[in-house]
């Protein structure tokens, strides 16, 4: 095992699962609350371009956890604690799959412009449901993050 390599994996790891644990908790306590404010008039200057700059940056961000967990996964393969790389992957895999099957489809529909207030109210409405559940995988990449680190302190 490179210590200073398994480290420095996880170390990244919980950076990002943090980001996408501060981004998604963020958005189920204080975005989701007002978006019964957006209207076909105002939706697009306060979604589309904040929810483009997220997409592109979490889609670098996401390859560059897949590569981290796959060191992390391979350092730890011969301890008890291989379980969190998997728990991870798992995780990341699973949002991406979310994202990019069910969530994107409705960013896509937003930017293309929504004109009809009871379409827009029908796609936010899923869209936060979706969200929900993503937020829900992320905070479990957190924990399990979380819990790597918690090992060490205890042990």
């Amino acid at each position: 095992m490179n210590d200073g390599l398994t480290v420095g994996a996880a170390l990244f790891l919980l950076l990002c699962t943090s980001m996408y644990l501060g981004t998604g908790w963020s958005l189920v306590l204080f975005s989701f609350p007002t978006a019964d404010a957006l209207r076909t008039d105002n939706y697009y200057s306060h979604f589309v371009p904040q929810v483009e700059a997220a997409t592109r940056f979490f889609t670098v961000m996401t390859g560059l956890m897949l590569v981290a967990g796959g060191v992390l996964l391979v350092t730890e393969w011969d301890s008890p604690r291989r379980w969190v790389p998997v728990v991870v992957l798992a995780g990341v895999v699973a949002a991406t799959l979310l994202t990019t099957r069910y969530i994107l489809p409705f960013n896509r529909e937003m930017k293309a412009g929504i004109t009809d207030e009871a379409r827009l109210r029908h796609t936010l409405s899923r869209w936060m449901r979706l969200n929900r559940v993503r937020v829900a995988l992320w905070t479990v990449q957190w924990v399990a993050m979380a819990a790597w680190f918690t090992w060490f302190a205890v042990r």
